[in-house]
C-alpha cells in the first residue's frame, strides 16, 4: 500500500499535533463554556427516575398530544409543566404523559379519561410511579462510581507511568464527560440511568484510547533518551505511530452504536435506546479526540518543563526531519520553532540555517606554490 493511506497504515504520518495544540485546546474551551451556560440556563432535562413523578402510556391510535394536554388539564394537571413523548414501535404508537408527584384519584382519573379518549380499555393504559428518593440514590452511587474511579485510574497510572500522565488522562476523561453532559443539556434529551450508565462506560473508552498513546510516548522516550530529542517531537511522533491504531478502534466502537441509534432507535422506535446510544456516541468521538489533541499535549507541556527537556522546549521538527527521527532515533540539525502560530517564521528559520550551512561549507582557498 503507497500513498497517503499507506503512510497512515504504516504510522508514518507527520502531523504536526503538537505544534498544532492551541486549535485542539481551543476548540474544547469554547465547548466547556457552551456547557457550563447551557448547564446554569437550561440545566438538565431529568427523567422521571430522577425526579420522580407519574407516567402514563396510551396507544396513539385517534388520541393526539393536544388530546392529552387537554386530558391533564382538566384533571387539575398542568400540561405546560407535562412531558409528553410519542414513541414509535412495531405494534404502533403510543403516546407517553409524564408529569410529577400526583394522588391516587388523580392517577386514575386520567387513566379512564385516556382510554376513552383512545378508545381502548383502560387496563391498556399503563400507569408508572416512581420516588424520587430512588432518583437520588442512583446519582449518588454514580457520583461515588465516578470519584473512585478517578482515584483507581490515577493511581494506576502514576505507578504504571508517571504523575504527569496521570493528570493529564484523567483532564481529558473529565473534558469528555462534562461536553457529553453538555450535549445532553443544549439538546434537552431526557437524562435516564441509562444515560448515566453511558457516561460511565465513555470514562473507560476514554481512559483505553489516551493509554494506548501514553503507552508509545513512554516507549519513545526511552527509545531517544540519548538523543537529547524535545518531549514535543516525542508526542508528535508517538501520535502518529498510533493514529491508525486509534482510528481503527474508535470506528470498531462507534459503527455498532451509530447502528443501535440508527436502527434501534430511529427506525424502530425503541426511545430508550436513544437516550443511551447518544451518549455513548458522543463520548466514543470525544474519547477520540482527547486522546490526540488534550491528554498527549497536556503531557507534553507538562513535561517540557522538566529540566532534562527545557533547553530543547522550543525545537520542532516537522516533515522529513520528523520522519527521520521516527526512523532513527536521532535528532537532525536542522530545528524549527515550536511555538504554535508561527509555523511560517519556522519555515524561514529552516530556510535561513540551509543557507547559513552552505555559506559555511565553501570550498577550501587553493595552496599557493612555494618559491625556490
Amino acid at each position: 500500500m503507497s500513498g497517503s493511506l499507506g503512510r497512515l497504515y504504516r504510522g508514518e504520518t507527520t502531523f504536526n499535533f503538537f505544534g498544532r495544540r492551541w486549535w485542539g485546546f481551543g476548540i474544547s474551551i469554547a465547548l466547556m463554556v457552551i456547557t457550563v451556560l447551557s448547564l446554569f440556563t437550561r440545566g438538565l432535562n431529568l427523567g422521571m427516575d430522577f425526579e420522580g413523578g407519574v407516567a402514563w402510556e396510551v396507544p396513539a391510535k385517534s388520541l393526539t398530544v393536544d388530546d392529552v394536554k387537554t386530558i391533564l388539564d382538566a384533571n387539575g394537571v398542568s400540561s405546560s409543566d407535562a412531558k409528553i413523548q410519542v414513541l414509535n414501535g412495531s405494534d404502533g404508537d403510543r403516546i407517553r404523559a409524564q408529569v410529577g408527584a400526583e394522588s391516587e384519584s388523580v392517577k386514575t382519573a386520567v387513566q379512564n379519561a385516556l382510554a376513552e379518549k383512545a378508545g381502548v380499555k383502560s387496563d391498556d393504559v399503563s400507569v408508572a410511579l416512581v420516588s424520587s428518593s430512588w432518583g437520588r440514590s442512583i446519582t449518588e452511587k454514580a457520583a461515588r462510581a465516578l470519584l473512585v474511579f478517578f482515584l483507581v485510574v490515577s493511581l494506576f497510572i502514576a505507578w504504571r507511568f508517571e504523575w504527569k500522565m496521570a493528570i493529564s488522562a484523567i483532564a481529558a476523561m473529565a473534558h469528555d464527560v462534562l461536553i457529553s453532559v453538555g450535549v445532553y443539556s443544549v439538546t434537552g434529551l431526557s437524562v435516564t440511568p441509562a444515560t448515566v450508565i453511558a457516561f460511565l462506560t465513555i470514562l473507560g473508552f476514554s481512559l483505553y484510547d489516551t493509554i494506548v498513546v501514553f503507552d508509545k510516548v513512554h516507549d519513545n522516550t526511552k527509545r531517544f533518551s540519548a538523543s537529547r530529542v524535545s518531549y514535543g517531537d516525542i508526542t508528535n511522533v508517538s501520535m502518529n505511530q498510533v493514529l491508525m491504531r486509534s482510528i481503527n478502534t474508535s470506528l470498531a466502537a462507534v459503527l455498532p452504536v451509530l447502528s443501535l441509534l440508527v436502527l434501534g432507535s430511529w427506525i424502530l422506535g425503541a426511545v430508550a435506546l436513544q437516550e443511551f446510544a447518544l451518549a455513548l456516541l458522543v463520548g466514543l468521538m470525544l474519547g477520540a479526540y482527547s486522546s490526540i489533541y488534550i491528554a498527549t499535549p497536556l503531557l507534553g507541556i507538562l513535561k517540557s518543563r522538566e529540566t532534562k527537556f527545557k533547553p530543547m522546549a522550543n525545537e520542532l521538527h516537522l516533515g522529513e526531519d520528523m520522519a527521520r527521527i521516527a526512523s532513527s532515533g536521532k535528532k537532525p540539525t536542522r530545528i524549527v520553532a515550536a511555538e504554535p502560530g508561527n509555523l511560517a517564521s519556522a519555515e524561514n528559520a529552516t530556510r535561513e540555517v540551509a543557507s547559513v550551512a552552505a555559506a559555511l561549507s565553501h570550498p577550501p582557498r587553493p595552496r599557493k606554490k612555494q618559491r625556490r
